[in-house]
């Protein structure tokens, strides 16, 4: 399942793709309610499919059974053309596709996370995860401009694989770890590097938390889709040059790894997001070192998920 936080007539929902158009899951599940004779179809819709991505997750294994009623739902009625379908169901390029999850309980990083990666930058191959965090005013979504600010001149690209925490836990182990993860998404840790690696004392995450430094999208695909994440292409493109080209076979530490290490730090909760790093190819890195201008294009690109794209800007322009 591909879901979607989309944004309608000014009003943010979640969706989910079907056949090149959005179903409002929400609004599909209290018209089948009602259809079944409910008098109270919309409140019920309402307390049990939120029609927002953390209530979604909140509900995990209750709203997920009936997302997947009301995509069969969809189906039936799509056909009709009627009032039913007008209601619930939207062409897919009417919409304005949000970041999938717009308020993350928490945004956890990791850093050095590919062989790569740290070669490139000189840096010893860890041995335990390197963790640092976001803040969830840097999210933006799908054509949203990354801005470049007015006090770094060296804001790089990431292109990462980020997992969304469905199920809670503490101290989980690796072989449970998947069982919490809803699914995943195309991440891009922008990075100041300016104030990350020479700011006194090494400013991680001020350096990675600037407003519209945690692109996210295009959408939430569930496990199902993505039965192996290690395996998956992943691409960054800057203004039409390939910069980053690998594959997820190369993370250092596997996604029940950096599930099981971070449980038995604090809890996981449904809707945090965990960016699981990026591989060689970053600007910094380079020689001449290649940073995001103001008027390039950031593609992101990762296998059986999709593309995320966003232009860059200097902000204030």
């Amino acid at each position: 399942m591909r879901l979607v936080t989309i944004e309608l007539q000014e009003r943010t929902r979640l969706g989910a793709e079907q056949d090149g158009q959005v179903v409002d899951l929400n609004r599909g599940y209290a018209l089948l309610l009602a259809t079944r004779g409910a008098v109270d179809f919309q409140a019920r819709a309402d307390r049990e499919l939120p029609a927002d991505m953390r209530g979604f997750l909140d509900l995990w294994d209750h709203s997920l059974p009936l997302a997947k009623e009301v995509l069969a739902f969809a189906r039936t009625v799509r056909g009709t053309g009627g009032p039913l379908a007008q209601v619930m169901i939207q062409p897919l390029p009417s919409v304005r596709l949000r970041a999938p999850i717009l308020n993350p309980r928490k945004i956890i990083c990791l850093g050095l996370n590919y062989r790569d990666h740290a070669q490139e930058t000189k840096a010893e191959i860890p041995t335990d995860p390197i963790l640092f965090s976001k803040y969830p005013t840097a999210i933006i979504g799908p054509g949203d401009p990354i801005l470049l600010p007015a006090v770094s001149k060296e804001v790089d690209y990431e292109a990462e694989l980020a997992f969304i925490i469905a199920r809670p836990g503490r101290h989980i182990s690796k072989a449970q770890a998947l069982d919490h993860v809803a699914g995943y998404t195309v991440f891009h840790d922008v990075s100041a590097r300016d104030y990350q690696i020479r700011k006194p004392g090494g400013q991680w995450m001020s350096g990675k938390t600037f407003d519209t430094f945690a692109p996210m999208g295009p959408a939430l695909v569930t496990q199902e889709d993505i039965p192996d994440p290690h395996v998956l292409d992943i691409r960054c493109t800057v203004s039409g040059e390939v910069l980053q080209s690998s594959n997820t076979k190369h993370l250092i530490f596997s996604i029940p790894d950096i599930v099981a290490y971070c449980s038995h730090i604090f809890t996981l909760e449904p809707g945090d997001v965990v960016a699981t790093g990026t591989p060689g190819g970053v600007g910094f890195a380079r020689k001449p070192p290649r940073f995001l201008r103001d008027g390039d294009v950031a593609v992101l690109e990762i296998q059986g998920i999709g593309a995320l794209r966003n232009p860059v800007r200097h902000e204030g322009r």
